[in-house]
């Protein structure tokens, strides 16, 4: 006699599936009600794995719009399929062909949590006065909301995420001084950085340094990692246009590597 499906076999962890997946299609928070009644199932039913799920993470309940959004851990299993070795295999390429035509060290982030953490690392072939020792070497990780990579990455995530994983004043740490000093003064220049496509720090993380960061996409066109760009803040080969110009060129050809799109893309 064959197995029962999957969906009969545990309706519990079914829904819980099916919610995750709707939360991850709609681009803010959906009400339980409406969850409830758009997936078919009995609110109760909708309630009780809503708190399971916020219990572990994997969604987050907004009090002030009574509603509810995808949390913190959500978002990282959903990233994280990319965040290992297709990722990097298919990133080295071009982070190097960059590096090159920058003449820039160039890397490939990602958040995990509320951090950004380096995958790859490329320095010009003939390291210049813009090759300085950086701290952002592979596995380093650093506060995100201080990042390019970080910024260009939070820029694109629901607000209810972003809010989520700065649910305290405390945890917008700062390095240099510099830096947003609480969430609304973070979610100005995350709505700035989506709004031009970029994201910009100067002395955020290292005295004298300088970066930019553009997000890559998955297929759904959320943001799965960055690419970025440091320099010295007073020294660049380049037009600070033309970095902007090929940083964005090097994402959109890792987005399409990825099988991803930007956002609003067809």
């Amino acid at each position: 006699m064959p197995p029962p499906p999957a969906s009969s076999a545990s309706p519990a962890v079914g829904r819980a599936l099916d919610i995750l997946l709707f939360l991850a299609g709609r681009t803010g928070p959906v009400r339980a009600g409406v969850l409830a009644r758009e997936l078919g199932m009995p609110r109760s039913s909708a309630y009780h794995i809503l708190a399971v799920l916020a219990e572990r993470g994997f969604v987050t309940y907004l009090p002030g719009e009574r509603a509810y959004g995808l949390g913190v851990a959500a978002f990282e299993i959903g990233s994280a399929y990319l965040r290992h070795e297709p990722l990097e295999r298919l990133a080295q390429p071009v982070v190097r062909r960059l590096a090159g035509r920058l003449g820039q060290t160039v890397h490939l982030g990602v958040v995990y949590g509320a951090e950004t953490v380096y995958l790859l690392k490329e320095r010009p072939p003939h390291a210049s006065a813009a090759g300085t020792a950086l701290v952002t070497d592979i596995g380093v990780r650093l506060p995100a909301h201080l990042t390019a990579s970080g910024r260009a990455i939070l820029a694109h995530l629901p607000e209810a995420q972003v809010r989520a994983l700065y649910p305290r004043p405390g945890d917008l740490i700062t390095r240099t001084g510099r830096g947003p000093r609480s969430l609304a003064e973070l979610l100005d220049l995350l709505a700035a950085d989506r709004a031009r496509g970029w994201s910009e720090e100067s002395e955020l993380v290292s005295e004298g340094l300088r970066s930019l960061g553009t997000a890559v996409f998955d297929h759904h066109g959320h943001p799965v990692a960055a690419l970025s760009t440091t320099w010295r803040r007073h020294y660049t080969p380049h037009d600070p246009e033309r970095v902007r110009e090929e940083l964005g060129r090097a994402a959109a050809r890792l987005t399409s590597a990825v099988s991803g799109r930007a956002p609003g893309a067809g």
